[in-house]
């Protein structure tokens, strides 16, 4: 049991180790990131909602250009408007769920390749500097793909009216947070 212990106190034994403490870095940004797990549900859904092949060249496309971005960031190559694009990110993914906008796959995979360049940033420069760089990289790059099969099989409802509404409700929820974000920055 975890009772009367911390997150750091249970999980010791992997801050410990480098390689460890870097992949679960790495894994758990995406996760608790509100905005980053917004745009990345987000990615899976609408790649569910315009079917083969974007339901897989969507998430793949993200995370390999987020590596790029999250290059840029490690290397500290200036891009402007790093969190503005982030929640824009998730404004304009989560008008195209909930619009079940039908974009042809080039255009699609060139909307989702730009936003992941300004994930992959903010994942390099805020890359901690006591663990792995390798392992943080590959930590959030899997954290990423968890949270576009989730999106993926979320989007699996669209067989169903009822299913096609909550995902709808979904993108409303995912370009509020972008809003919000929006809005925080300023």
């Amino acid at each position: 049991m975890f009772i009367g212990c911390s997150i750091n106190s249970a999980f010791a034994h992997v801050n410990n180790d480098t390689l460890s403490s870097g992949f679960f870095s790495g894994l758990t940004h995406p996760i608790f990131g509100w905005d980053h797990m917004a745009a990345m549900i987000a990615v899976g859904l609408w790649g569910a909602i315009l079917k083969k092949p974007a339901i897989w060249m969507l998430p793949i496309a993200f995370p390999a250009v987020m590596s790029l971005g999250a290059a840029a960031g490690i290397l500290q190559i200036p891009i402007a408007y790093t969190e503005a694009g982030i929640a824009l990110s998730c404004l304009v993914l989560g008008i195209l769920v909930t619009s079940f906008v039908k974009a042809p796959i080039g255009i699609a995979v060139f909307i989702v390749a730009l936003f992941a360049v300004f994930h992959g940033y903010a994942h390099g420069i805020e890359l901690p500097e006591a663990v792995n760089p390798m392992a943080y990289a590959v930590g959030f790059v899997v954290g990423t793909g968890l949270l576009h099969l989730v999106g993926i099989l979320l989007g699996f409802l669209t067989e169903f009216e009822l299913g096609k509404t909550a995902i709808r409700l979904s993108g409303i929820g995912i370009a509020l947070i972008g809003a919000y974000f929006l809005f925080a920055i300023q």
